[in-house]
């Protein structure tokens, strides 16, 4: 894929570099653009400290600090004007030619604070805004700031139809997320012959961050129907989140501490991948799913709720996954038994899974972003500048 000769400069905003499916997405971005000798300024909210991704080193990373919690509405008022004020700095410093944000909060913060300034701005809604709750005010201040944007970013179409329902005049882009490219160089390629040589394994697999929306107290209600049959599969929920005590505490009471383990976030998780047998997505709801594509490449037999928006759009039932009703415990214990008992079946859906490196590959999904970044910055020329 070609670029211009001239490089632009490129910024990213974005809450945190820590943990989370968007935060991924920001650093494999920034450091795409960077190793196609952009210049990439990548700005958070929160400190570097909390980073679990990493950055190329021509990326200029500015982190602002300012993601302590506010303790009433006057503090929080007072927390966002003083967020917005840095960001508004740190967004001229950086003289971009285009602002791209990530996540619905922060696309308001950013909007707000690119209000003052020439320069075209990029958002991008990373969850499914049907499902995903962000408060009233938030909910009213994105309705207010949104249709400034030159573009919204969504990544699925039912997304998008939902979305242009209150910004008529806003170019709306559906651009599914990419296979996540290995945070290591160390991560082996898979392919159908080095599954054949895989050890056999007996290990489910979730990923994910430990909140509400992705369901993992319904997977754990589903194991737990099963593992008096199954006594040597075992359960791994990969990941780290508010939700972590309530989840020991049903495995407590599920009596499930010997089959099922909570071993928190992990810096390769397709390392973690290739040890499984299969991988469920139990989520209540999704933006696009990153760990489904990971699990899928990684060549895992999977499972998936049927929720809105994304497991429908990647997994092909019966094909190279199962899809089950929303919700359904039930219906969720039935697939895992029948996976659990079928070798054959499990096999035959890992190799088509590694299809989807094919169907959701880095280099398509790029190529769609630069294409609208570039006739962004085509269209909005004088690049920006502190008024």
């Amino acid at each position: 894929m070609g670029l211009q000769a001239l490089s632009r400069r490129l910024t990213i905003t974005v809450p945190s570099l820590s943990l989370g499916g968007a935060e991924g997405v920001a650093a494999m971005m920034a450091n795409h653009w960077a190793r196609q000798g952009e210049e990439v300024t990548l700005i958070t909210l929160d400190s570097a400290e909390t980073d679990t991704f990493s950055l190329e080193e021509p990326v200029q990373r500015i982190a602002l600090d300012l993601m302590q919690d506010s303790q009433n509405l006057f503090q929080a008022i007072s927390s966002n004007r003083l967020r917005i004020n840095f960001l508004q700095s740190a967004i001229a410093r950086s003289q971009p030619d285009v602002v791209i944000s990530l996540t619905d909060r922060m696309n308001v913060l950013t909007l707000l604070a690119a209000g003052r300034m020439r320069c075209p701005v990029i958002i991008s809604e990373r969850s499914d805004p049907r499902h995903h709750p962000i408060g009233r005010l938030w909910s009213f201040l994105r309705k207010r700031t949104y249709p400034r944007a030159n573009a919204l970013v969504v990544q699925t179409q039912g997304v998008a139809d939902f979305c242009r329902q209150w910004l008529k005049s806003t170019s709306i882009e559906v651009i599914p997320n990419a296979v996540p490219t290995p945070r290591s160089p160390d991560v082996p390629p898979v392919s159908p012959e080095t599954l054949a040589d895989r050890s056999p394994s007996k290990l489910i697999l979730g990923l994910g961050r430990l909140s509400h929306e992705k369901g993992f107290d319904r997977l754990l209600d589903a194991f737990a129907s099963l593992a008096a049959d199954f006594p040597d599969w075992r359960l791994c929920i990969l990941g780290e989140g508010p939700l972590r005590d309530s989840l020991q505490e049903q495995i407590n009471h599920l009596g499930l501490q010997d089959q099922v383990e909570l071993p928190g976030w992990t810096s390769e998780p397709e390392l973690q991948l290739d040890q499984g047998a299969l991988f469920v997505l139990p989520s209540r709801y999704e933006g696009f799913p990153n760990a489904l594509l990971q699990a899928m490449s990684r060549g895992l037999a999977c499972i998936s709720y049927d929720c809105e928006s994304g497991p429908a759009e990647i997994i092909r039932p019966e094909l190279d996954g199962l899809l089950v009703p929303a919700g359904s415990v039930a219906e969720l214990g039935q697939a895992l038994k029948r996976l659990m008992g079928d070798e054959a079946l499990r096999s035959r859906l890992s190799n088509e899974a590694l299809q989807v490196k094919e169907r959701y590959f880095a280099e398509k999904y790029f190529l769609h972003w630069e294409q609208l970044v570039n006739q962004v910055i085509s269209e909005s020329k004088p690049s920006c500048n502190s008024t």
